[in-house]
């Protein structure tokens, strides 16, 4: 069946829309909750995530798998592994920003076949910013293809972000002592949906995250695939939403890849 990626676009704006934005710096104390330790939900995420799960399900009537419906029932995930197609949905990634009032958050949706994504979407509502891609058919930001570009050879000339919350004592200790091997390594923007597409541009040469929950991780991922880049696996194989294994390295191509990989994660 072809995905109408106009009608996923639409339903995530509505969303936006609707559910998302006018909550935007507006949110009291009480729409704000911890839904498990360190990891909170506002009422603009179940709010968007209500309206999104059954659109989709209207145009391809397969599993949803929601961040915040997955939170209240763990082994809806079992539809990545277990059903021909499922539907993903991350209804505010960037949470924390959000309910800080920064406007790095997104809306996103991913479509995944056989445990691989097939086609991908990432609205960021404060800047009006579609990103789509679909699987082998290039990777797209409000109509206009996006190409990596490959990174520079020199790890001195390399621009990353490593997400290092989720991260060891002892591999935070090392990647502190390698930051200086490099352009700049920044935090991040504690929001994939904005790391992934700054990585597919170019404004990034390399992004570390070390948990990778399949909401998070599937839409930009393809993005960054089908833009040119790699979004692999700490053990070379290409990411896979089915696959719960933690680590993942994305960069601008593979050249860059080994080389990051060789100086933030030795063997």
């Amino acid at each position: 069946m072809t995905i109408d990626f106009d009608a996923v676009a639409e339903i995530l704006r509505e969303a936006a829309d609707t559910a998302v934005l006018p909550h935007f710096q507006t949110l009291r104390e009480d729409e704000v909750s911890e839904k498990s330790p360190g990891e909170i939900v506002t009422v603009a995420d179940r709010e968007a995530e209500a309206i999104i799960s059954p659109r989709l399900r209207d145009l391809l009537d397969v599993p949803v798998v929601g961040e915040e419906a997955t939170a209240a029932d763990p082994d809806l995930v079992r539809a990545l592994r277990n059903e021909p197609a499922a539907w993903l949905v991350d209804p505010v990634d960037g949470t924390r920003n959000f309910t800080r009032g920064e406007r790095e958050f997104a809306v996103m949706a991913a479509l995944v076949r056989e445990g691989r994504t097939v086609a991908s979407w990432i609205l960021r509502p404060t800047e009006g910013t579609l990103y789509t891609a679909e699987l082998g058919s290039g990777a797209w930001c409000d109509g206009t293809r996006l190409h990596r570009e490959s990174a520079p050879a020199e790890p001195a000339r390399m621009r990353g972000a490593v997400l290092s919350r989720f991260l060891s004592p002892r591999q935070r200790e090392h990647v502190t002592a390698v930051t200086p091997e490099f352009a700049e390594v920044g935090a991040g923007a504690y929001c994939a949906g904005v790391d992934y597409p700054r990585l597919a541009e170019g404004k990034l040469d390399f992004v570390l995250f070390n948990r990778t929950l399949p909401w998070d991780h599937a839409p930009g991922g393809l993005l960054l695939s089908e833009a040119g880049g790699v979004a692999l696996r700490l053990e070379g194989d290409p990411y896979r939403p089915d696959d719960d294994r933690v680590g993942l390295l994305n960069a601008a191509d593979e050249t860059s890849w080994r080389t990051v990989r060789s100086l933030l994660l030795p063997s």
